[in-house]
């Protein structure tokens, strides 16, 4: 497969924060940030992989800014790595109060998803070819954090192996 540039799978949404999306410290419900996130990281991946795809894990969410009400919120993802039939989605999420025009990193995310045939099975996905150095540093990275992936992964099929499904009350 030819190996396609991770400007093919940028994705970028800009949005407003309003009243119902905040808690109780009157900043952007996490939650609510981490199911944007999802979506646009799983419209990264189709673009690149052209094939319905599966969230495997959110690998990790950094909180590193609160975003509040006066705020708009940009989320950019793009492919950063892949493997036979997973790949690696970075989202940048940027801060702007609206007033002063000041801008801020308020998270940072890795997705991992996984393509799907029509039958729900895997299938390979194109390799990525990093173009900018942000691009570039991403990529360079993403065999250290696949391990990492793998190894948490057993790490959980190990404790699921001996938790119980029986109800506690």
């Amino acid at each position: 497969m030819q190996a396609k540039p991770c400007r093919d799978s940028r994705v970028v949404k800009t949005s407003r924060v309003f009243p119902n999306d905040v808690n109780d410290h009157n900043t952007l419900f996490g939650g609510k940030l981490m199911s944007d996130i999802d979506m646009t990281a799983s419209i990264s991946a189709t673009r690149h992989s052209r094939a319905s795809v599966v969230t495997a894990s959110t690998d990790s969410v950094a909180f590193l800014a609160s975003v509040r009400p006066s705020d708009s919120v940009c989320l950019e993802s793009f492919v950063t790595w892949t493997g036979r039939t997973s790949m690696e989605v970075f989202v940048k999420v940027t801060a702007e109060d609206l007033r002063s025009g000041d801008r801020r990193i308020a998270a940072t995310a890795f997705l991992t998803f996984v393509a799907v045939d029509d039958a729900g099975l895997p299938t390979e996905v194109p390799p990525v070819l990093p173009e900018s150095e942000e691009e570039r540093r991403l990529n360079d990275s993403g065999d250290e954090r696949a391990e990492h992936r793998r190894a948490h992964r057993r790490q959980s099929q190990e404790m699921a192996a001996y938790l119980t499904t029986s109800r506690p009350w």
